[in-house]
């Protein structure tokens, strides 16, 4: 009798322990373990941004949605937040510090808040072109540096960057050279580059709230403004501007910058999707702003706007007289800085 009672008691305990042991494997699988050490844990990261809901960036977000979902088999979604829900860029930024925020878009130039020799990218007449601004960060050890300490120093890691547009100079009285500037009262953000534009060129710079501007547009408040020709058609200044001057005095560019709290909670086949995904949709974001303002030139001729192409030799002249306190401001590091700016031209 007590043979059978200890045989059955030591059989009910070799039950026992094959039933925990099949728990922890069901367990290992809820938690992300498929058996071969390869993470299976889903993750959705939250993606914000100025733009609204109908803009090329938000176009470009869904573009980078729908591809991390796809490669990665549903594992990493992203949720979108445009229209500034979450705040302006610099806030978002700050987020994405804290780990709060996991992806936003960001100009080179404005990462000059954290590393200020940065901002030289977003002085007018720096960089000649899109191309330039990518040979620049991507293929040089000077833009190696920059996004080193971005990432080790303030967290933010920039992936990759797309064009955003050129800003162009909109006036009711046409502008063939630098001296027709003169006295020009130009509508600028409240950013110290381009209202430097404004005074280097003789205009007399009034920052202004962006949605005030078709109004003072069409008061005389101001003469002209300065923007991307994506950004003049979205708000219909042609209807209240009759020239467009490509001044092209700054290269726009917006760069996909990912919380480095959130890239080390990745697992490596995430993060290689996601750094992908941000590489093909930066090349989608481009060839968006590129074909539109092929199309845009066309749009604006048809709408009755005069087109100039002012000599920018004479506009790059006038601006550069400003660089001088731009490098003395970033102090340390800026001229070499500039002379690797220099040496990334064609």
């Amino acid at each position: 009798m007590k043979k059978s009672l200890i045989f059955l008691l030591g059989l009910a305990m070799m039950l026992f322990m094959a039933a925990c042991g099949d728990d922890g494997e069901s367990d290992a699988a809820n938690d992300g373990d498929n058996g071969d050490g390869e993470s299976q844990e889903s993750y959705e990261l939250e993606f914000g941004m100025q733009p609204n809901n109908q803009s090329n960036e938000y176009e470009a977000a869904e573009h980078l949605q729908e591809y991390v979902k796809d490669k990665s088999d549903g594992r990493l979604t992203i949720s979108l937040y445009p229209d500034a829900q979450l705040g302006d860029d610099l806030d978002m930024l700050g987020q994405l510090q804290e780990g709060s925020l996991d992806i936003t878009l960001s100009e080179m130039g404005r990462l000059g808040e954290w590393v200020p020799r940065s901002e030289l990218l977003a002085v007018p007449y720096v960089m000649d072109d899109f191309d330039h601004i990518k040979r620049f960060v991507y293929d040089t050890d000077a833009g190696q540096k920059l996004r080193d300490e971005l990432v080790d120093e303030h967290g933010l890691r920039v992936i990759d960057s797309a064009y955003n547009g050129t800003r162009v100079t909109s006036s009711n009285t046409e502008i063939n050279s630098v001296s027709d500037m003169e006295g020009l009262k130009i509508r600028v953000p409240e950013a110290d580059t381009l209202i430097d534009y404004a005074k280097a060129t003789g205009a007399d710079p009034t920052p202004m709230n962006f949605d005030e501007v078709y109004l003072a547009l069409q008061t005389n408040q101001v003469d002209g403004e300065e923007n991307p020709l994506s950004a003049i058609k979205a708000k219909s200044f042609h209807e209240v501007q009759d020239y467009i001057a490509l001044t092209n005095h700054v290269v726009n560019d917006n760069s996909y910058v990912v919380s480095e709290k959130t890239w080390e909670k990745l697992p490596e086949d995430l993060q290689q999707i996601l750094k992908e995904g941000i590489q093909d949709t930066a090349d989608y974001h481009t060839k968006m702003f590129e074909d539109e303002e092929d199309e845009l030139l066309d749009f604006f001729k048809d709408k009755g706007v005069t087109i100039t192409k002012p000599d920018l030799d004479e506009f790059r002249d006038a601006v550069s007289d400003v660089y001088p306190k731009y490098m003395d401001e970033i102090g340390e590091g800026a001229e070499d800085f500039m002379d690797a700016i220099d040496k990334a031209r064609d």
